[in-house]
């Protein structure tokens, strides 16, 4: 197998990740009967995006890259609001 190969192997798990994402909150979200963002969204979504990055980085691809970027911060700071959150109601 090439390093291209195993690049667009990379991207299309990131791709995979990032899209399970949406099933997991969909699937929770009809449990539920309301909408419902949960934990695992989060993991999913800086998971998929971060592979995601490295292959944009792979790729020299500018678009790709800043929007890689630009969201993994906002999955990063909601999973410190969630722990944080957590660790205020846990003793």
């Amino acid at each position: 197998m090439s390093a291209e190969q195993i690049w667009v192997a990379v991207g299309l798990g990131g791709q995979l990740l990032f899209s399970c994402r949406w099933l997991i909150q969909w699937i929770t979200s009809e449990r539920a009967r309301k909408s419902v963002i949960p934990l695992a969204f989060w993991y999913f979504s800086i998971s998929g995006s971060l592979i995601l990055l490295a292959y944009a980085l792979y790729r020299m691809d500018p678009v790709f890259i800043l929007g890689h970027v630009a969201s993994s911060i906002i999955y990063i700071r909601n999973l410190v609001l969630l722990m944080r959150e957590q660790q205020a109601v846990t003793p």
